[in-house]
């Protein structure tokens, strides 16, 4: 592993590198994480792949100093910058499939193929499009990051009459119990308000660049259910798998599977 850092704007992002193969993989962390969380792909695959794993704004060692928002074009400027005009694949998991999609949608012909694990973006959730695309919405949310009583006071009512899935209710608390987290997640949020995948537009992109796509879903994820992908039913280079798992499937047990997605096994 290396771990380097690049002059970008006004901030500096970090990024991992994992092995030395022939194949480029660029790899998308989930909310909260960082690039070491594909550190353990490393023995399985680096003798193919040579892994560029960033840490996007405002998580892991990135320094991110930058007044307007994060688009699909730092992004690709990003990669660039680590490893210059040429197509890659791209491993993604949770909120990283966020940016991963969207990032296909604008930019289908930097791809050779994806790689999604539990991916965030392929549905429209009212919390997240209200708070992030509406000025009312925004305003709420940094209300409520300040002061977050009255949604725990609901959050405990919702918990008692069983309105809401006890898991949905415990990663709500694990991002909001501390005000750190709770002014960080506004910042992630907000930051990235841009990268909002179409789903339809990007299955005809893949249907239309032949650019093979592969979903990895947990059947017992309450937070990305695996129903939010069947508009890629039916499309020839798209190939959805799920397994008995729930969201944390980005892990060492499943160093197998990801490399037999990886390879097109499936």
């Amino acid at each position: 592993m290396l771990m380097q850092k690049i002059n970008f704007k006004n901030s500096s992002v970090t990024y991992y590198k994992y092995g030395n193969g022939e194949k480029i993989l660029f790899c998308l962390h989930g909310y909260g994480e960082d690039g070491a969380s594909f550190s353990f792909l490393e023995k399985y695959i680096g003798s193919a792949y040579t892994m560029y794993a960033i840490d996007v704004p405002f998580h892991g060692a990135t320094t991110w100093n930058e007044k307007a928002l994060f688009t699909a074009e730092d992004l690709l400027n990003l990669f660039n910058s680590i490893y210059p005009n040429q197509k890659f694949s791209l491993l993604a998991y949770s909120f990283g499939g966020r940016l991963s999609l969207y990032f296909l949608q604008k930019f289908p012909d930097k791809f050779e193929y994806i790689v999604l694990i539990a991916p965030d973006g392929l549905h429209i959730n009212f919390w997240y499009w209200f708070t992030t695309q509406t000025w009312l919405g925004n305003k709420l949310f940094a209300f409520t990051m300040q002061h977050p009583e009255y949604l725990f006071f609901f959050l405990g009512i919702a918990d008692k009459t069983n309105l809401l899935n006890k898991s949905f209710i415990k990663f709500v608390h694990c991002y909001l119990d501390d005000k750190s987290e709770r002014l960080l997640l506004y910042k992630r949020w907000t930051c990235m308000k841009k990268f909002k995948p179409n789903v339809h537009a990007i299955k005809k992109i893949s249907a239309k660049k032949n650019i093979t796509m592969q979903f990895l879903f947990g059947k017992f994820d309450r937070i990305i259910l695996s129903k939010h992908a069947d508009v890629f039913k039916n499309v020839a280079n798209v190939h959805i798998t799920t397994i008995d798992a729930g969201h944390r499937l980005l892990n060492e047990s499943n160093a197998s599977l990801i490399v037999a997605l990886l390879n097109n096994q499936f």
